[in-house]
């Protein structure tokens, strides 16, 4: 198989994950202050980004 192949479904199995962890502490954090909810949302909204990036430059053979 080439990298490609590999890295798609890898890819969409990790963000379902991750999807689903941040909806499950998004219910913890969701009644909180809002204060609390800010950090918590742009962490989670921006955080999937680093292993998406590392698997797309796995991918195309750059790493």
């Amino acid at each position: 198989m080439s990298r490609p192949q590999i890295a798609v479904p890898l890819g969409l199995l990790g963000f379902l994950a991750y999807i689903v962890a941040v909806m499950n502490l998004a219910d913890l954090v969701v009644s909180r202050h809002w204060a609390l909810q800010v950090p918590f949302f742009l962490v989670a909204g921006t955080l999937w980004a680093w292993p998406a990036h590392r698997l797309i430059l796995w991918a195309a053979g750059k790493e």
